[in-house]
């Protein structure tokens, strides 16, 4: 291996074009692939910006070439030469009309042969690839999703500092407030029997900065939860956070909206239509069985109830008579797509989500069809739920009845998404965004038989909802807001509440008592004392964001190390146990394992 002493890198590979022919440069890389035609080699010299071809041939000074020669993938070259047009070009290159005559190479380091080949779509178990992820994030495909996140950041800092808001970094190390997923705690070693917890979002921190009067705060924050993993979902993560004072609901919605439509165009050149399109809580869950509806495709729900209502079937009327509901969606030209064994797969699916079954009817080409309940109604009910249905020869009707009204929507939308990516109707390069309005308040916790916050228990209930707090919770209506883009939630939002009374009054409703309140939330309960402006804002998953302009199927394609299902990273091996001394310094003793 060679020092660098006497070049200096003056171009990125692929920051070289035919407008460079007769130019000296100096690049710098890894070695793709070596190529040896006996008086000839050609070397594929790679860096994040893309591929050069290196040229060596009988002018070559014998050592540079003898060196060229000895080259093998994954090796890290620095060559200069001078860059001149190519016989034989390659269209699918950047680079693909020029190449360097290579008068000077150094080898800056060997490889060993890599565990898998560093290309795009790699086919490498994905264990095997994190395992050796310096390696894996070589490849371009990754590299390309790692650099639009940097660009993705840069604009957001722009855009929120163009419109007067100032970048705040809040505590790593905090108070713990168990309050919706687990905190990650860090043991006091100063402090010995007491623990800090990592932040799940910069909530509290960021309202003390409105009552500190900074009026607009952003900050792109880490943020930590002990949680179960999905493809979507990461213990720590990144959040565009941000907070404003003197502020309404449409105040914060439009400062979103401005900011997805700049980000969209000048991250990937889509232009987002704007004002967003927005459904209340309510309408999202009716008509699509989610708060976070995926609005690229049709599919419906519709409500049966009063076609059913005095049917005879008891599997639809008993559901009624209980307060509960029917409904159903069509999945059209799904007839001869469906077989009847796939129909039972997708019943004991729905029975796996909460539904005691699923009623269908099948409507084949022919007119003909086949049903899981027709035959329990009359023809006039019957002809009343195709209607209601829209349904025509080819489509398939699935309906749902329970008595719990919640359970028949959100068991719908599942069977909704599954039925989109079995049909294959989902259009791909389509970003739907909207906002989702007018969450419930209260939701209520079967686990411990009461209600508690939906959102967090700052956010402000609508003014019209206030004189019901006591009497109707279920009804009590939030000012909140998610953002959602393509069934995915992208933010969560809300007005704060900034009135001591209001906020005891909450807290007690919650089930905390004043001594519990201000054991946990006294600082802020003590701020606004002292003059708390009307504010509100959101967090924005930057991971989310970035995974849904990529297209990608997982945030472990978007974030540089990730963890994987059970929160580990195969890279470092991490978590990992500690020395006793350690634990000691900490005063932590660990239980045995239990046998």
């Amino acid at each position: 291996m060679e020092l660098m002493s006497g070049m200096k890198r003056t171009n990125y590979c692929a920051d070289v074009s035919i407008n460079d022919v007769g130019k000296e440069i100096t690049v710098a890389g890894w070695v793709q692939r070596q190529r040896d035609l006996g008086s000839l080699i050609f070397i594929d010299l790679r860096d994040r910006t893309g591929i050069i071809q290196l040229a060596f041939d009988e002018r070559t000074d014998k050592d540079i070439f003898d060196k060229a020669f000895s080259a093998r993938n994954e090796y890290v070259l620095m060559a200069k030469g001078v860059v001149r047009e190519r016989s034989s070009k390659n269209p699918e290159l950047k680079t693909g009309d020029i190449e360097v005559e290579v008068s000077e190479l150094k080898i800056l380091g060997k490889s060993e042969t890599p565990p898998f080949e560093i290309v795009e779509n790699s086919q490498t178990s994905e264990l095997i690839r994190l395992k050796y992820r310096y390696l894996d994030l070589r490849r371009p495909d990754l590299q390309k999703n790692i650099l639009l996140r940097h660009k993705i950041a840069k604009i957001t800092r722009d855009f929120f500092d163009e419109n007067g808001f100032i970048e705040i970094e809040t505590p790593m190390l905090i108070r713990s407030t168990p309050e919706g997923a687990r905190d990650f705690l860090v043991p006091s070693r100063i402090h010995n029997g007491t623990f800090y917890a990592l932040p799940q979002s910069p909530q509290l921190y960021k309202q003390l900065s409105m009552v500190a009067g900074f009026d607009r705060y952003m900050q792109i924050a880490r943020c930590f939860r002990d949680e179960d993993l999905r493809a979507d979902r990461q213990p720590e993560f990144t959040q565009i956070d941000l907070e404003m004072s003197f502020v309404d609901i449409e105040d914060v919605l439009s400062i979103g909206e401005q900011y997805f439509k700049r980000v969209f165009k000048e991250a990937i050149g889509v232009d987002i239509e704007l004002p967003l399109k927005r459904l209340t809580y309510k309408e999202a869950m009716e008509r699509y069985g989610s708060d976070k509806p995926d609005t690229r495709y049709g599919m419906e729900l519709y409500d049966l109830t009063d076609i059913v209502r005095d049917c005879g079937f008891k599997v639809f009327t008993g559901a009624i008579e209980e307060g509960g509901s029917v409904r159903g969606i069509t999945a059209k030209g799904a007839a001869n797509v469906l077989t009847r064994k796939e129909i039972d797969k997708l019943t004991e699916t729905v029975k796996g989500i909460g539904a005691k079954g699923l009623a269908w009817t099948k409507i084949n080409d022919d007119g003909t069809s086949s049903s899981s309940f027709a035959k329990f109604l009359s023809d006039d009910v019957n002809k009343a739920i195709a209607e209601k249905a829209g349904a025509e020869n080819g489509d398939v009707i699935f309906i749902v009845g329970d008595k719990k009204n919640s359970i028949v929507l959100s068991v719908l939308g599942a069977l909704r998404q599954t039925l989109a990516k079995k049909l294959d109707i989902i259009p791909e390069v389509v970003y739907n965004l909207l906002w989702i309005t007018e969450f419930p308040f209260f939701d209520w916790d079967e686990e411990i038989g009461q209600f508690v916050a939906m959102h967090h228990p700052f956010t402000s209930p609508m003014d019209e909802c206030l004189p019901y707090l006591e009497t109707d919770k279920a009804n009590v209506r939030a000012k909140a807001y998610d953002a959602v883009l393509n069934g995915i939630e992208l933010s969560s939002g809300s007005i704060r509440i900034t009135d001591p009374a209001l906020q005891k009054r909450i807290f007690t409703l919650l089930g905390l008592s004043d001594e519990e309140a201000y054991s946990k939330f006294g600082y802020l309960l003590d701020a606004f004392r002292y003059g708390a402006p009307p504010h509100g804002g959101m967090g924005i998953g930057l991971d989310r964001l970035v995974m849904q302009m990529l297209g990608c199927e997982s945030l472990r394609d978007v974030i540089a190390y990730p963890k994987v299902q059970n929160a580990s990273e195969p890279m470092t091996e991490c978590p990992a146990s500690v020395d006793k001394a350690q634990l000691d310094d900490l005063g932590i003793e660990l239980k045995p394992e239990k046998k």
